[in-house]
């Protein structure tokens, strides 16, 4: 039989406290700052889901175009500070408050089609769109990214076709 040291309570109770205090110490070194804050607010968003929702004639400078219009069926769940303006981020073209995120529309093979940078708010995604003049056949598939350009982030949606 082995025989235990009349004071194995005391010891016991130093090492619970030696664990709590190094496992406070992590803590602290793991959430330092706002950092620990920050990280447990970060979400992951889905892609966007984009759809056709029409053509439409449009004039400009003399030339005439059809203008292919979109819209982001899940436009609300992206959070509206993603759309402020963002003047400590560069700027775009004179815009020099141009928004965090920018909006690219490309064709199906990744040629890029126009672009939006000051949108403003998350349901101004219901009212993007690309024009090509009138004689020109447009691609048969178009797709959007969200560029989320503080976080670094980018946001592909799906195909969505280019007639009705």
């Amino acid at each position: 039989m082995i025989a235990r040291s009349s004071n194995h309570q005391p010891q016991e109770a130093h090492m619970k406290k030696t664990f709590a205090v190094m496992a406070l110490a992590l803590s602290i070194i793991v959430c330092s700052g706002n950092d620990c804050v920050a990280q447990t607010k970060l979400t992951v968003l889905p892609n966007p889901v984009l759809y056709f929702q029409g053509q439409e004639p449009y004039s400009t400078g003399g030339l005439n175009f059809i203008r292919y219009r979109y819209a982001v069926m899940n436009s609300s769940i992206y959070p509206e500070a993603m759309f402020a303006a963002a003047p400590s981020l560069p700027p775009c073209g004179a815009n020099s408050s141009s928004s965090r995120t920018w909006v690219d529309l490309f064709d199906q093979s990744g040629r890029r089609l126009f672009g939006f940078c000051a949108l403003g708010k998350s349901d101004n995604l219901n009212t993007i769109w690309f024009a090509l003049p009138v004689d020109t056949v447009p691609p048969s598939w178009i797709y959007i990214e969200l560029n989320d350009r503080q976080t670094g982030t980018k946001y592909k949606s799906n195909l969505a076709e280019t007639t009705l």
